[in-house]
């Protein structure tokens, strides 16, 4: 045997699935988890108030915990799972249960913020759960692979504690709840369209790997019937895939503009005087660059070297808007200006100079006024001093009591 065939033996063998997998098993442990009662419906309030404690104090730590606890990765396995052996009863009872655990996620996150005395002025944990991106599509396909994965493996281990982490469904609904509480649709859309990327990819991922590992399918008496449902089952999986993979690929390209639009900015921002202090990005269809210019008003062909730079990065010149906030300034003008800006600062000085002198002669005479209060309140020591001081004054008054005796 070859070496190279030694080589993709061995890889077969390593990577071979069949060997590892209990189908049947999964499949009961994946229904058995969907139904949303008992200690599920506890748990998933325990999980709601403490990711809601989490973000309200910034704590990563604890809202690590509460997706580790929360069980709502069960009827999105469920709804996968259906999806792929065509029970449509199983397809029905995870979306009802997986509706009515978002809106009761929703309702207890909202009447925690509404409660919670505690308001940060800068959130950063529950504003990293509004702006979805490709990575989020990425970390829910592959985090949706592992976990199904991990439940039809023979050797369980800890894959779903970390699949829970990384795909993270509880967070951006009580940052949704957060947005429902202080009316800010902002937070309340962008962390719902978080939670819809995380399970639609996650029920995609299931799906498809249900379908590889062949996973028994639901087998209908009636013909007729079974036709209409394998229909039915494609209009759903069409319904959801078709979004999602034209929201992942809107999601690189604005991700791409992004990124050379940084990059343009990161290494041009000086044209002549002027100087481009800041930028918004647009995100539409299609994606836009506002650049906003200070110092002096741009020249012609200042601005058609900026546009220039930018087609070098893939951004054309329709996708740039210049805002000069620039003023014009010529020659005398700048002379001018000039010119009064040190005749005032002369004044200033002058004027401090003046005000130095005035305070110096009020401690002058704030100095005198002390030394006569002083001489005033002791008028024998300098008379003291000076009969000390008189040798032969001292002498005399030594004499005279000697005499007197």
């Amino acid at each position: 045997m070859s070496a190279w065939n030694y080589f993709k033996e061995y890889i077969s063998d390593t990577a071979r699935l069949a060997d590892h997998i209990d189908t049947q098993s999964a499949s009961t442990n994946i229904r058995k988890n969907v139904y949303f009662r008992g200690p599920n419906v506890w748990i998933l309030a325990f999980s709601i108030i403490i990711a809601s404690v989490g973000l309200n104090v910034n704590s990563t730590a604890v809202i690590i915990g509460a997706m580790l606890i929360s069980p709502l990765m069960g009827p999105i396995f469920g709804l996968g799972l259906g999806l792929g052996v065509n029970d449509t009863r199983l397809i029905g009872d995870a979306l009802r249960n997986l509706l009515i655990m978002v809106v009761i996620s929703l309702l207890a996150s909202c009447l925690y913020f509404l409660l919670s005395p505690l308001n940060l002025a800068n959130p950063t944990e529950l504003e990293a759960r509004t702006s979805p991106s490709i990575y989020d599509v990425l970390i829910a396909l592959f985090g949706g692979f592992a976990g199904i994965l991990e439940q039809a493996r023979k050797d369980k281990g800890t894959v779903l504690s970390g699949v829970a982490i990384a795909t993270a469904l509880m967070p951006p609904l009580c940052t949704a709840g957060y947005g429902l509480a202080k009316l800010n649709m902002h937070f309340f859309l962008g962390a719902m369209g978080l939670f819809t990327i995380n399970a639609v990819f996650i029920t995609l991922a299931t799906y498809l790997t249900t379908k590889y590992l062949r996973f028994r399918t639901i087998e209908f008496n009636d013909e007729r019937t079974g036709r209409r449902t394998s229909r039915l089952i494609t209009l759903v999986v069409l319904l959801v895939t078709v979004p999602s993979l034209w929201s992942a690929a809107l999601m690189i390209r604005n991700n791409n503009f992004t990124v050379a639009s940084e990059q343009f900015l990161a290494e041009n921002r000086v044209y002549g005087s002027s100087y481009i202090y800041d930028h918004h990005i647009n995100k539409g269809r299609p994606n836009t660059l506002t650049l906003f210019v200070t110092g002096e008003v741009l020249k012609a062909e200042e601005k058609l070297e900026i546009l220039e730079n930018a087609a070098k990065y893939g951004i054309s010149a329709t996708r740039i808007e210049i805002v000069d906030k620039g003023v014009s300034i010529n020659r005398d003008a700048s002379d001018k200006i000039m010119l009064g800006i040190y005749d005032r600062m002369e004044g200033q000085i002058f004027r401090k100079d003046s005000t130095i002198q005035a305070l110096q002669f009020q401690v002058e005479q704030l100095q005198k006024a002390l030394s006569a209060a002083r001489d005033s309140l002791h008028p024998s020591e300098p008379a003291a001093s000076e009969t000390s001081a008189d040798p032969d004054t001292t002498e005399n008054a030594a004499a005279k009591p000697s005499a007197e005796d």
